[in-house]
């Protein structure tokens, strides 16, 4: 049985660090409120980011699987591997929010794989028009289009204003990555 009377859509977007951060700590508040979480990561290859290992200690209330190919994805370039990814991503994100079992299903860095044109925007509109009205979705990654920001109940946009690597300082393990 769900936690939540009414799911509704979220979107962090924008250049600014902290969309996946934040969809993190909403994750990690939920589960302390008893709720359910899935997440699914798209465009991340690599098995050693620190959250795959900080979930695990959320579960089972919280779970990740994570779908990308190798390597980084070229906008206009058809890179087949991280399209079979993103599309094996998006048919398991279908197939948990359909299910209505989880509280809140967080599709983090979607919203890239719309702007590398690897997942048809008309399908995860689509997807969110169908999901159980008790389903909170999040959609985190940089460049939401307009129609990904009306069909949305919130949006934040994170707004770069200043980076350490502006100042040679490289990403940071635990930190950033």
């Amino acid at each position: 049985m769900s936690n939540l009377s009414q799911g509704l859509v979220q979107v962090y977007t924008g250049n600014g660090k902290g969309k996946t951060t934040a969809a993190f700590g909403l994750a990690i508040r939920a589960v302390g409120h008893g709720f359910q979480v899935f997440i699914i990561q798209f465009m991340k290859g690599r098995d050693d980011c620190g959250e795959l290992e900080g979930v695990k200690r959320l579960s089972p209330e919280c779970q990740l699987e994570h779908y990308g190919g190798q390597g980084w994805v070229q906008k206009g370039q058809r890179q087949e591997e991280h399209i079979h990814e993103a599309r094996k991503g998006f048919l398991r994100a279908q197939e948990i929010i359909l299910s209505g079992k989880w509280d809140i299903v967080i599709l983090d860095e979607i919203v890239n794989a719309l702007w590398f044109d690897l997942i048809p925007e008309s399908e995860v509109l689509d997807l969110l028009s169908k999901k159980p009205l008790h389903v909170e979705v999040v959609l985190t990654g940089r460049n939401a289009s307009p129609a990904l920001i009306e069909r949305a109940d919130l949006v934040t946009e994170m707004v770069l204003i200043k980076h350490p690597f502006e100042q040679g300082i490289m990403a940071r393990l635990g930190i950033e990555h």
